[in-house]
């Protein structure tokens, strides 16, 4: 019987080690895996690289991460906003390495090896600093610059509802780098706010396949009495829910 299912988060992220890959979803706050992020700070791995849209926002979830000092290199495409402070001190005192990929790039270069696909060329960066060193070709008379897929060892993704079998559905913009995260891995783990029984999930609202995923922990519904969510360590209030969950 295939049960994917764990007990916790903890038990979820135990086995990743020291000088880990690990994908974590999430644009911003909307689809952040707190509660596995949490439990990854408690299992305290250290000498991680970590990629991301983002580099954290203001001290929970991956800014909590970054603070524990046990990430040395973070890919993403936007690391600096007004409540980044986490990672700028860090950045300022070379305590975090830092590479920066274009966001249409970093998605495409994580669905890339999901997919199987050994580079592709893109447009954008190119003329810039990003594309120093890249290989370059003119394709019917526009420029590109060669980009290669970005593997993980773990992907930490956040969904709303799973089966035993690590069907995946998603909330809204929550979606976000999930799946293409989950076929990039070597191990996929996924906290949900629910698992439900076999044969409860339509097919055809399913985004992210079982085969993808290879843990999934249930993590309680993030929903509170007056209709506000919890949402990446905040509380959303339930008319802006649709804009930030």
């Amino acid at each position: 019987m295939i049960d994917k299912t764990v007990t916790d988060a903890a038990t979820a992220v135990a086995d990743i080690p020291d000088g880990a890959t690990v994908m974590i979803g999430g644009f911003g706050r909307a689809g952040q895996p707190v509660e596995l992020i949490d439990a990854l700070i408690a299992r305290g791995a250290r000498n991680l690289t970590i990629i991301n849209n983002n580099a954290g926002n203001g001290d929970t979830g991956l800014a909590a991460l970054l603070a524990t000092g046990g990430v040395r290199k973070i890919i993403c495409s936007f690391p600096r906003q007004s409540d980044s402070w986490v990672f700028d001190g860090l950045y300022r005192d070379g305590k975090v390495e830092l590479e920066l990929v274009p966001q249409g790039n970093l998605a495409e270069r994580i669905r890339a090896a999901g997919a199987g696909i050994g580079a592709f060329f893109s447009p954008t960066g190119v003329g810039t600093q990003l594309a120093e060193g890249k290989e370059a070709r003119t394709i019917d008379g526009r420029d590109y610059v060669l980009e290669y897929p970005i593997h993980a060892d773990f992907a930490l993704i956040s969904a709303l509802t799973a089966d035993r079998w690590g069907n995946l559905v998603y909330r809204k913009t929550a979606r976000n780098f999930g799946p293409i995260m989950a076929s990039a891995a070597a191990t996929t783990i996924a906290q949900v706010d629910q698992i439900v029984p076999l044969g409860s999930i339509d097919p055809e609202t399913v985004v992210t396949p079982g085969i993808y995923v290879n843990r999934v922990v249930a993590v309680g519904q993030r929903r509170w009495l007056n209709g506000d969510v919890f949402v990446g360590g905040v509380t959303v209030e339930g008319d802006r829910l649709e804009a930030s969950a």
